[in-house]
């Protein structure tokens, strides 16, 4: 826990570079796991400035690796910061900071995907969601291939008041690739539009702040990377369950370059594919020839709203997975098949 709770300036003591903990420990980025490790404490700095003032605040920290950005929000004067990772290997590293900045570190060897933050920090950070945002952040560089399903856990968590969100409105600061930070903040109409902007933007406030350079990482990753600051809307956009909204929009954007009445039929068994996608269009007042990357949140809200009263009309409608019935119905045209050989 933290030993000093005061607004006495920290400043770590000198310690050997990230370079020469990554010489020092062997450590190499392993490609499997898409680590990148940013090396340049100038930018670790502004990542860390760009998501407010931290002094006294509590951070969790997702994915440190060999501890750049740690040490920037050590140097950020925080009370408590609580960092997870999986790799083992990082963990010496991470030690020797924790023992430079001593009551100021937590170190949990985890999984970030499992991991439950609900109980981390005292309940006395708790704020109402109508309150400003708690003194609780989240902060982090996270390896590409974890980085889109990590939102999308959060995303719900936002909608339910759970995991890192227990404490409020808890403000986050994470990377991703230019390309997936483009598609979180892309307005609407625009060609980067999809599925992960509808579901950011209807929970969150949600900011490209800045661009680094691929050339900043080590090993140099393919793509630039993009930091995004996620601030937990008041009221959300639309009030209608995570997974119902996930599965309108997910459908939606199922044949983004044709026009939208296309994915959102798939929400219905094909024996009424073609009266209910009407309905559905007609009662939310949605134009059947936008296409997805031109509908808004408001016609989202307005697709949710009626698809929602058609699934109290029908109970199996939320059930329904057209996928299932595609491989049901190839099941079916296969025994047939299989069936007329026999008799030949």
């Amino acid at each position: 826990m933290a030993a000093s709770r005061t607004l006495s300036t920290f400043r770590l003591p000198p310690l050997p570079t990230i370079r020469e903990i990554i010489k020092l420990f062997r450590l190499q980025a392993a490609k499997q796991l898409s680590q990148n490790f940013l090396l340049d404490l100038k930018l670790t700095d502004k990542i860390v400035r760009k998501a407010g003032n931290l002094t006294n605040a509590y951070v969790y920290e997702v994915g440190p690796g060999p501890g750049g950005i740690t040490r920037s929000i050590l140097n950020a004067n925080v009370a408590e910061l609580l960092v997870v990772e999986k790799d083992s290997r990082f963990i010496p590293g991470l030690q020797m900071l924790s023992d430079a900045a001593p009551g100021k570190l937590r170190i949990v060897h985890g999984d970030v995907l499992t991991f439950k933050i609900e109980r981390a920090f005292p309940g006395s950070l708790k704020r109402r969601w109508e309150d400003d945002p708690p003194n609780v952040h989240v902060i982090g560089n996270l390896p590409f291939n974890v980085s889109t399903p990590l939102i999308i856990k959060w995303l719900e968590n936002v909608s339910c008041r759970g995991g890192p969100f227990v404490y409020g409105r808890t403000q986050m600061m994470l990377t991703f690739q230019k390309e997936v930070a483009e598609r979180l903040t892309a307005n609407t109409g625009s060609k980067q539009r999809s599925r992960l902007s509808v579901m950011a933007q209807y929970l969150c406030s949600v900011q490209h702040i800045l661009t680094i350079p691929g050339q900043a990482f080590v090993p140099k990753p393919e793509v630039d990377v993009g930091v995004v600051h996620f601030t937990p809307l008041v009221q959300p956009r639309i009030e209608q369950p995570f997974k119902l909204v996930e599965k309108v929009v997910q459908n939606a954007f199922q044949f983004r370059r044709k026009y939208c009445y296309r994915g959102l039929g798939m929400l219905f068994p094909e024996v009424q594919r073609v009266e209910s996608t009407g309905k559905l269009l007609e009662l939310a007042d949605v134009d059947p020839t936008l296409r997805p990357s031109q509908l808004s949140v408001s016609h989202f809200k307005s697709l949710c709203d009626v698809y929602r009263k058609m699934c109290d009309e029908d109970p199996h409608l939320f059930a329904y997975n057209f996928r299932e019935e595609l491989k049901q119905n190839k099941s079916k045209t296969q025994e047939k098949d299989d069936q007329e050989r026999h008799r030949l």
